[in-house]
This record gives structure tokens, sequence and C-alpha cells, in this order.
């Protein structure tokens, strides 16, 4: 009985020995940013946020339409300012320097448009 309980005691030292030894992993490192957009309306607003929500490396994202920045949470191990930054463009929208494309600027609905009117939602 004594040298089951020995080895018990070996084995759970040795056990907790490989735990400890182990480093622990690195918690993702985050960072913000703020850009500005051309966005104009709530759909505006619905349209960015979604779309960064599933952008790789996006943590979280805010539209604050009166003054049309969007503040970003995200990852600095899988994107960049710049990369999010196209994703806005991409979206339709400008992000800071950075003009949005053409195409899916058109295609977004007339309201959303750069050359639109602010309108209530």
């Amino acid at each position: 009985m004594k040298k089951i309980a020995s080895i018990l005691v070996i084995l759970l030292t040795i056990s907790n020995l490989a735990i400890v030894g182990q480093p622990f992993a690195e918690p993702p490192k985050t960072a913000e940013i703020k850009i500005k957009t051309s966005a104009i309306c709530g759909m505006c607003k619905k349209r960015i946020e979604r779309d960064l929500g599933v952008s790789k490396g996006i943590v979280n994202s805010n539209l604050d339409l009166k003054d049309k920045v969007v503040t970003i949470t995200y990852n600095t191990k899988k994107t960049s300012p710049e990369k999010i930054k196209q994703v806005i463009s991409k979206i339709g929208y400008d992000a800071d320097e950075i003009i949005a494309d053409q195409k899916s600027h058109d295609a977004l609905p007339d309201c959303c448009q750069k050359t639109s009117t602010m309108h209530v939602d």
C-alpha cells in the first residue's frame, strides 16, 4: 500500500512540474483605432459594423454617426490599420485617406452614397 501511495505522489509531482514548466499562452494583443468614414445613416452604420464584425482580427467596432468616426478594437497579430481601412473601402465607404472602392460605393443604396443628403432613419 505504501508503494502505491509513493508512486502516486511521484506521478502527481512530475505532472505538476510538467504543467508549471510550460509557458502560458500569451493573450492576444489588441489595439484601438479611430477611422473617419463617409457614412451617412443608420443603414451605413449597420453595414459597416456588420462587415467589420466578420472581418479577420476585428474584436469590436462602433460607428458614431455624428462625427462619422468608427472606433475599432482589433487583434494586432491578425490585422492592421491599413487592412481595416481597405475593408471599409471595399464596403463602399471612405476610410481616412483611402477612398471608397467605386464599384462597392455605386452598389450602396442611394441614401448611403456620398452625394446623398443626410436623412433620419
